[in-house]
């Protein structure tokens, strides 16, 4: 059972909300009692529709439709008063039209009050997002919260609210602040809307030298074009612009190279009545002010209308060129700050295309590439970004840049940090910071030295450094060895080789030249191989066996190092010496001892392939 006490609630500053409705329960009258809260929706960006009391402490909230349009329920904005302390109520808003949102994801409403005007995130415990059986089987928001003080006024929100009212008077501050005889920006009145409020229009024009800009000497002015709140319920996206904005007219070094060298047209609400009114996404008339752009008239979308003449008016001159159109929404379905761009035929200017997305990506730490798309969806047609890359020149580049109502990840991509306002704030710098590096990029503006970067500033000295010992200990240089090579033992060597090599040879290594530096022994094989084809012929098998190196594998296993016996070693040696026939060592067959392993470049390749031939002879027999 519902009462108000005042009237009002279908006059313009309610369109159908709740005004100071005080919620009794069934059979009380008279002057309510503390204890029966009253709801109010009847104020700028307020949406609730009916509030109704289905037990002693629960509530079924009815969220306001857009204007003109029932598709559109999601936005909620309203304030509760005439509470007993300690008092724990249960709201649930059982109409939302949108079932995929940041709700499944943890996203909690906002609240604060009248001695608390900071917003904060109910905790994610007393939230809960499910089907009800109860309202036909739809999707329900609950949640649980006990007021601790009577005194206060506590409001409910989707997003953090930034109204037509706080947009003016923040355009009147910063325009009262400004040096008159500097001005960094000029404010006009683009257009009206269809209940006549003011659509805002801010210029920051500093480019010297306009009077000789030609566009076919390619000396024109480049102009970016920032767009935003075309939807009511994208109030971050504000926050954005807003930070953007304050960026812009600092004195921080970014800032004046961007204000000298570009010229920034900002539209920062383009859709005040749906602002004003607690629209979820429509104007006054329920148009969804970003897909009309290919069907805008002057008498259902004055906004559009006005936006697009002035991006012809431009893109049509012989001294500007539009290099950016970026709109400023906020998501309620993702996590993240990210960009939806679109796709070319031509590959070049695709290509161009995905820079600046790019660069953005560097400078936001918040950015989710995930969430990225460039897409021609038919289904966006009449949207900002799409007229744009189809409309004006081929140079121009639309986005859309998306954040989100909730929170981005962390680096470790599981924890979600809810965004607050400087959040916001923060991502519009980070939007301006790449623009300069944008221009840096493509080469129009010069690229700083490394000593015009500024250094950091370095912490002062507030306190006596730790005193250091002056002593200094002398640090003597090495001395001078030589180098000699580390000996190399064979009496532990046990290597099996199943066939007779791999090389043409007959099973030993190819022969190679002594490399300066080598060792003895690699230099004496050397000099048997030359010698056993030069000077001794072989005589018999027996001399020929004797050919084999007397270090080879086998007689090292073996134990037989006698070298006095061996033919090739008289003339080497100088020496011979007498031995008995039983002593020499015979091969009955005949086996292929590979030479003495040294220090040498072995070529895999030639072993592997002489090793499939043997063994595709062996297949053949």
């Amino acid at each position: 059972m519902g009462d108000s006490d005042s009237e009002g609630s279908d006059g313009e500053g309610g369109m159908g909300n709740v005004s100071r409705v005080i919620i009794r329960p069934p059979g009380v009258s008279g002057k309510a009692k503390r204890g029966q809260i009253c709801f109010d929706a009847a104020f700028e960006t307020g949406n609730l529709g009916k509030a109704n009391l289905i037990g002693d402490f629960e509530y079924d909230l009815f969220l306001r439709p857009d204007t003109c349009n029932p598709r559109y329920r999601f936005w909620f904005n309203f304030t509760v008063d005439n509470v007993k302390q300690d008092q724990k109520v249960i709201f649930n808003l059982v109409n939302i039209s949108k079932s995929r949102n940041l709700f499944n994801s943890g996203l909690t409403p906002l609240v604060k009050s009248s001695s608390r005007p900071k917003w904060q995130r109910l905790p994610k415990k007393h939230v809960f997002y499910y089907r009800s059986p109860h309202h036909q089987n739809h999707y329900v928001l609950s949640f649980v919260f006990c007021f601790d003080k009577e005194d206060d006024v506590y409001q409910f929100a989707l997003a953090p609210p930034y109204s037509y009212s706080r947009l003016q008077s923040y355009l009147n501050v910063i325009e009262n602040r400004q040096n008159q005889a500097e001005k960094k920006f000029t404010k006009s009145v683009l257009t009206k809307s269809l209940q006549n409020r003011n659509v805002d229009l801010i210029t920051i024009d500093h480019v010297t030298g306009k009077l000789k800009t030609n566009r076919i000497d390619r000396s024109f002015i480049r102009v970016i074009v920032i767009l935003c709140r075309s939807h009511a319920n994208a109030s971050p996206a504000s926050f954005m612009c807003q930070g953007f904005l304050e960026f812009l007219l600092s004195s921080h070094n970014i800032a004046k190279i961007l204000r000298e060298n570009f010229v920034f047209k900002i539209v920062p609400m383009v859709n005040p009545d749906g602002v004003f009114l607690g629209n979820n996404r429509c104007n006054l008339i329920g148009q969804d002010m970003n897909r009309v752009w290919q069907v805008a008239t002057e008498f259902s979308h004055p906004e559009i209308y006005a936006i697009k003449n002035m991006l012809r008016e431009i893109d049509n001159s012989d001294s500007y060129q539009i290099d950016f159109v970026v709109d400023l929404h906020a998501h309620t379905s993702l996590h993240g700050c990210f960009i939806y761009g679109n796709t070319y035929e031509d590959v070049y200017r695709y290509e161009r295309h995905l820079v600046f997305p790019r660069l953005f990506a560097g400078n936001a730490p918040d950015y989710a590439a995930n969430n990225m798309i460039f897409n021609a969806d038919e289904k966006k047609s009449g949207c900002a970004r799409r007229f744009c890359c189809e409309r004006l020149s081929d140079t121009v580049n639309a986005y859309t840049l998306e954040i989100s109502m909730g929170g981005h990840y962390l680096k470790d991509g599981k924890t979600v940090a809810a965004y607050t306002e400087e959040g916001y704030y923060r991502c519009g710098r980070n939007l301006a910071r790449t623009f300069l590096q944008y221009y840096r990029f493509i080469n129009v503006l010069p690229v700083p030295l490394p000593t015009e970067v500024r250094q950091k500033k370095r912490r002062p000295r507030t306190h006596q450094s730790r005193s250091r010992s002056k002593t200094r200990y002398e640090v003597k240089p090495r001395p001078k060895t030589t180098r000699c090579y580390a000996p190399i033992s064979y009496t532990n060597l046990s290597i099996c080789y199943d066939s007779g090599g791999s090389s043409d040879e007959g099973g030993f290594s190819p022969t190679r030249a002594v490399a300066p530096g080598s060792s003895h022994f690699s230099g004496y094989r050397h000099y048997r191989r030359v010698a056993s084809s030069t000077t001794i012929p072989s005589t018999s098998s027996q001399q020929h066996q004797q050919t084999h190196d007397q270090f080879a594998l086998l007689r090292i296993k073996s134990g037989r190092f006698d070298l006095a016996h061996d033919p090739l070693l008289h003339d080497y040696c100088g020496k011979t010496k007498s031995q008995s026939p039983e002593k020499q060592t015979r091969f009955e067959v005949p086996v292929n001892v590979p030479p003495k392993p040294y220090l040498s470049i072995i070529d895999l390749n030639q072993l592997t392939r002489g090793s499939l031939k043997m063994k595709s002879a062996s297949f053949e027999d």
